[in-house]
């Protein structure tokens, strides 16, 4: 029990001090619950693919590049007037809606957390997407990021 209520308290920690701001870009990274590799399945990535490319699960928020990779996503985001924490909870949701109906199951399909890094005015938020883009490169599910069909980026 003190395990558990210990993980608990570092994970609400990990937020303690930081705040989101509007029209500052963001690069997040969402994990399935447990690594699940949902998105292996093309039918479940062609679905999630669709849902982040029709602007159906961000309220407030513009994406400007997303990868769906077989256990997670990343998303280069633009905040717009909402809290991250609470633009992620929504995504969260409704993404673990629609596809746990897809999938014909129930529970929790995303880990309680997300990674995010604000994008600083120093970096390269095409940099950004380009290596975000080589993900599946790196992973070796494909040689060429042009291969992997999951993935989208506003400058293309």
């Amino acid at each position: 029990m003190l395990v558990m209520k210990t993980l608990a308290l570092g994970q609400s920690a990990l937020r303690k001090g930081r705040w989101s701001c509007s029209q500052q870009i963001y690069f997040i990274t969402a994990v399935t619950q447990q690594r699940f590799k949902a998105f292996a399945n093309p039918c479940i990535a062609r679905h999630m693919s669709r849902l982040v490319y029709t602007g159906q699960l961000l309220e407030s928020a513009c994406c400007l590049c997303w990868i769906v990779m077989p256990d997670h996503i990343h998303l280069l985001i633009e905040l717009k007037n909402m809290s991250l924490p609470r633009e992620m909870n929504r995504f969260k949701s409704k993404s673990a809606i629609a596809l746990n109906q897809l999938m014909n199951r129930s529970g929790r399909f995303w880990a309680k957390s997300f990674y995010d890094h604000a994008v600083r005015s120093d970096e390269s938020v095409r940099d950004i997407a380009r290596y975000m883009i080589y993900n599946p490169v790196r992973a070796g599910l494909v040689s060429r990021p042009g291969d992997y069909p999951y993935w989208h980026a506003v400058w293309l």
